[in-house]
């Protein structure tokens, strides 16, 4: 599927402060296409422009899932990186953020969702086995884990 199954036990290795930024929309009313489609769209053009900027924005990486329930797991170098995308008004996430008010307000049709969690490494666990980059691990860094003592 492109990407290279590591079968070496890895886990991450983030910096402090790195993010994991969860965001998305729930479809309540899906008969009103012309409510949810424009909301859903509207993370393209974001998405798009992070990608393109990952060095002065702090973006690193990104996930997405579909369902009535669409998931966007963000990863970021810190708060403060992605909190300053939000508000600048010369990046994609104003215009946008004024679509949606535009097309969904408060009507009910289309539900969305932020949360953000700064990480401390001491206080995480990963693992990776037997899979290609992902999440948190894709997003920063990667090291291989130490072998757990099991006895039997």
């Amino acid at each position: 599927m492109g990407s290279k199954v590591e079968t070496v036990p890895q886990v991450a290795d983030p910096t402090e402060g790195t993010v994991v930024f969860l965001i998305g929309m729930r479809v309540n009313k899906w008969w009103l296409l012309h409510r949810w489609i424009p909301a859903f769209y509207s993370m393209i053009p974001m998405l798009i422009e992070l990608n393109k900027n990952k060095e002065t924005t702090g973006f690193l990486s990104h996930q997405t899932w579909f369902g009535r329930t669409v998931i966007v797991v963000q990863y970021w170098r810190s708060m403060g990186e992605l909190l300053t995308y939000a508000r600048n008004n010369d990046h994609m996430h104003h215009p946008q953020w004024r679509k949606f008010n535009r097309y969904v307000n408060n009507n009910g049709s289309v539900g969305i969702y932020h949360e953000a969690y700064e990480i401390v490494p001491s206080r995480i666990h990963t693992v990776y086995r037997n899979m290609p980059p992902f999440g948190l691990g894709k997003a920063t860094a990667v090291r291989p884990q130490r072998p757990l003592a099991f006895t039997l």
